[in-house]
Parts: structure tokens; C-alpha cells; sequence
């Protein structure tokens, strides 16, 4: 496996980030109260960027809350106008921010491209949705009188992203927070900073030119300290973070203290049940793509397969067989499908998760599970996608591991097979692979999938803009994208107008 070099690296960044407009010296050694940004390709640091403190983000809430104080009047049909000058930018830049993507966050090629044509995307629906934010007209039991619901801007949106969608996360929130007359303040994850003063930077050009005011967009860096410091500040009236369960049990209590709104979209543990109609050409496709894509790193990561006993030994056959064809290496390589592990600690997560599952819980390891390259790589963590044959759903299998490993589980009828799928904390997504109607309508069915992502014949990732995404239980309930999210980006009046000149109460009142 052949890498690039540090020093190439170090090169394509700087050139990237000055046509993408970010000043910043990349020549920067990370020293104290800086944040080292490494590559995983490489594991080397690039470059340091200086930290936020606390105090800084207080000032971008103060200078976002000013901004929105002027945004929420300015009609939202214009307010679409920065959503559509961000999303020309976009395709201006897409090859420049979708290396950028692949280079700090370690996608492949297309999967990072794939990313910023999500962000154009967005804001396309964004663009058509600032000419629809309406309410409803409701019947009155009052003679004369006229009920109707309206929709106002929120205030500020504070977003907090991971790593694995460094850039479509936040355009999700923004695009529509935007057209909605919110101001945004983001802290992205510590491990992508690059990509997200690059957003930003994008982000800026697009309010100069339609002349939305300075600070409806703003970045702040640094690690748990400045994400607290945006979750506890009562000017942000919408929390929207994305990452682990244990990051949401922190966030949720402190901003539901003081009454806040939150959007919380936490952790997966999706399964695909596979059934003895299934097609298994296009489950195999669907399921090798869902498991290993993104070296396992989506919340919508397919992690368990539910399978038909008697196809299951074929269908882990094939399996196995597809995972040792998969090219394995640097990202920026076009023939690559699987790239790195953010980091050691994601190493260290996979191999203690393979070895729980093959030691005590009984679990037979397939295929995968090996460092690709042991050591000689440094810190760039390359490693062969896992399938685990299991004897049950034990403790390992229900907990979420942020990696390539994909465990099967056998099942005897339809009932238990959703039984199996469904009982894990987590709830964002799930799919079937069957070409009986009934089975897939079963999934369907509110005694069905208890996910909030529901797909017959194509696996649990690649969602499309135009649904709203999130999930359940676990995964907490949050909506983002598509539908209609965007209700969460704004505060509703009910409001009721006397037109006639008596005075009559509800539900028969009498007050004389």
C-alpha cells in the first residue's frame, strides 16, 4: 500500500485552503493552546490552529445574536438568495472541498465529493423552501373571528458536528437555519477544523455578496470546554449536535436546564434483515457498501445482519469473498473503496470489540480484523473490513462500534428476526432485503422497524435530502434535511383575529 508523503500532503492543504479562500499558515507547528489537525492517511499533523477560549465563543454568540436581530426581518424569499450564492459557491469549489473532505477526514474520492454535492443539494431545497415557510389557517367556533398559525425566526443555532460528515452536517443545519432568519454558530469536531473554516469561508463570500449581515455565520475551535461553553449560553436558542450517545447524555441535561431546544442526532446500530426471497445479488452489493463504506464510519454504518438460517451460509460466503476483493489504502487513490481509521483510538476500539466478540461471547471471526500494513504506517490506521458469525445478540453486539465490523445473526421466522433487529438502545436506521410484499411492509409497519430509517432492498445508508433523517430511542428523535425540519429552526404564533364587533369567548364562556 503505497501512501503519500507528509510533505505532499502538507502542499495539497495549502493549496487547497487558498483556493478556497481560508488564510491561515499552514506552516504552523501546533504548540501550546493550539489544535494539531492530523491527516489519517498519513497520521502526521499538518498544521496547528489556535484554540477558541471560552470568552471567544461568548463574543461570536454576542455578534451572531446582533446578526439575527437584523436577519429575522429580512423577507425569507431574499433570505434564499445567501442559501443560493452559498450553493453556486459550492459547485464552484466541490473538487477543492471534497479533497479537502478526504484529505482530513480520510473518504475516498467520491465519498468525499459525494459529501459537498449533499451540502449543494441542501441548499437547492433550502432555496425553494424560503418561498414555503407557511403556517395554517384554522376554523374558528367563533363567529367573526379568524385563527391562523405563523412561523418566526429562532435566534441563534448553535451547531455542533463529528468528524465522519464534516461538512454536510453543518450545511444540513445551516442552509435551512438561513432561510429560516437564524444566525449560526458551529463548532465542528476538533479532528476536522480545516474543512470547516473552509465552510466558513464560502459561508462569508455568500453573505458579502447578497449583504446579509457579518456573523450569521461563525467557527469556533477548541474541545470540550468551548463545545460547553455554546451549549450553556441562554442566547443560543437551538442545540443541534451530532455524534455519540455519550456526548448527547452530556449535552441534553445541561441545555434542557436552562430551556433550551435541542436536535440531537446520536448513535446507530443498524441492521439489514436479509430473507430467503431476498435478491442476494443486490444484498450482497447493498450490504458490502453499507458495512465497509466510510471504513465502517457512518452512523448509519450497517453493523448486524439478520439473516435466514437456511441462506445464511451462503450468503456469509459471498460476503467474505466480496470484503477480500475490497482495495484498501490512501483515500486520494481512485481504485481505493476502503480508506483509514480516523484515528488510534478507533483502532483500539475495533480490535477490542473483535476480540470480545470472538473470546467469551463465542463469536467466529470470518474475514477481516487485521492491521493492514501493522505498524510501518505510523499513526494512519488501515485496517481489513471484520464479519463475525454470532451465536446470539450479546453485550457487544448491541453497543456501537464506530469501525468496520459487521456481525451476523441467524434467525427461524419473521417474528423473531424483528425481535433480534430491534432489540438495541439505538434507533436511527435499518433495511430488509426480500421480495415478499408482505415481509417489507411488515418492516414497515409500526410493528415493525422501530428506527427511524426504514429501507426495503438497498441497505441503511446513503439518505437522500429530501427525507428527514434521525432516529429513536437512543438515537434520540431529532430531524435534520429534508421534510419538514425545518419547523425546528423556527418558533410558532397561533394567533386569532376578532373581526366582527362582539366579543364571544370559547367553549361558551359567559363573563358578563
Amino acid at each position: 500500500m503505497s501512501l503519500p508523503t507528509t510533505s505532499d500532503l502538507h502542499r495539497r492543504v495549502t493549496e487547497l485552503l487558498t483556493q478556497l479562500g481560508v488564510d491561515i499558515d499552514t506552516g504552523r507547528k501546533a504548540g501550546a493552546g493550539d489544535i494539531a489537525l492530523r491527516s489519517p492517511i498519513t497520521g502526521a499533523v499538518l498544521t496547528g490552529v489556535p484554540a477558541d477560549t471560552p470568552a471567544d465563543v461568548r463574543d461570536s454568540i454576542g455578534r451572531a445574536h446582533d446578526a439575527f436581530r437584523a436577519w429575522r426581518t429580512v423577507p425569507a424569499p431574499v433570505r434564499g438568495q445567501l442559501v443560493r450564492e452559498l450553493g453556486e459557491l459550492l459547485r464552484t469549489h466541490k473538487q477543492a472541498l471534497g479533497e479537502l473532505v478526504s484529505i482530513e477526514a480520510g473518504k475516498i474520492r467520491s465519498e468525499g465529493l459525494g459529501e459537498v454535492q449533499e451540502m449543494i443539494d441542501i441548499c437547492d431545497l433550502a432555496v425553494g423552501l424560503s418561498r414555503q415557510l407557511h403556517g395554517l389557517t384554522i376554523a374558528s367556533e367563533r363567529p367573526g373571528h379568524r385563527m391562523m398559525e405563523q412561523w418566526h425566526p429562532l435566534g441563534v443555532v448553535g451547531i455542533i458536528s463529528a468528524f465522519n460528515f464534516p461538512v454536510a452536517v453543518w450545511s444540513w443545519n445551516a442552509a435551512l437555519a438561513f432561510v429560516c432568519g437564524d444566525a449560526v454558530v458551529w463548532k465542528p469536531s476538533d479532528k476536522t477544523v480545516l474543512t470547516a473554516l473552509a465552510c466558513q469561508a464560502l459561508a462569508a463570500e455568500a453573505a458579502r455578496r447578497v449583504g446579509a449581515p457579518d456573523q450569521i455565520s461563525s467557527v469556533v475551535v477548541g474541545g470540550p470546554e468551548i463545545g460547553a461553553a455554546l451549549v450553556d449560553d441562554d442566547r443560543v436558542a437551538l442545540i443541534s449536535a451530532t455524534g455519540s450517545t455519550r456526548m448527547g447524555r452530556a449535552v441534553a441535561p445541561r441545555v434542557s436546564a436552562r430551556f433550551g431546544r435541542l436536535l440531537l442526532e446520536l448513535g446507530g446500530n443498524n441492521a439489514a434483515i436479509v430473507a430467503p426471497s431476498a435478491d442476494l445479488d443486490l444484498a450482497v452489493r447493498g450490504i458490502v457498501f453499507s458495512a465497509a463504506g466510510t471504513a465502517g464510519q457512518r452512523c448509519t454504518s450497517l453493523r448486524r445482519i439478520i439473516v435466514h438460517r437456511t441462506i445464511a451460509d451462503e450468503l456469509v460466503e459471498r460476503l467474505a469473498k466480496a470484503y477480500r476483493t475490497l482495495p484498501i489504502g490512501s483515500p486520494l487513490d481512485p481504485r481505493t473503496l476502503v480508506g483509514p481509521l480516523i484515528d488510534h483510538a478507533a483502532y483500539e476500539g475495533f480490535r477490542a470489540a473483535i476480540s470480545a466478540a470472538t473470546g467469551a461471547d463465542g463469536g467466529e471471526l470470518i474475514v477481516g480484523g487485521g492491521r493492514v500494513g501493522g505498524d510501518e504506517h505510523g499513526e494512519a490506521y488501515y485496517v481489513e473490513p471484520a464479519i463475525v458469525r454470532m451465536r446470539g445478540q450479546t453485550a457487544i453486539v448491541r453497543a456501537e462500534t464506530f469501525a468496520p465490523l459487521l456481525y451476523v445473526l441467524a434467525y427461524d421466522d419473521f417474528d423473531e428476526a424483528i425481535a433480534l433487529h430491534n432489540d438495541v438502545p439505538q434507533g436511527l436506521s435499518s433495511s430488509i432485503f426480500t421480495t415478499d410484499v408482505r415481509e417489507a411492509e411488515r418492516f414497515m409497519a409500526a410493528d415493525g422497524s422501530d428506527c427511524g430509517i426504514a429501507n426495503v432492498n438497498i441497505g441503511p445508508s446513503g439518505a437522500e435530502i429530501g427525507g428527514a433523517f434521525g432516529g429513536e430511542k437512543e438515537t434520540v428523535g431529532g430531524r435534520e434535511s429534508g421534510s419538514d425540519a425545518w419547523k425546528n429552526y423556527m418558533r410558532r404564533t397561533t394567533n386569532t383575529v376578532n373581526y366582527s364587533s362582539g366579543l364571544p369567548l370559547a367553549q361558551g364562556v359567559e363573563f358578563v
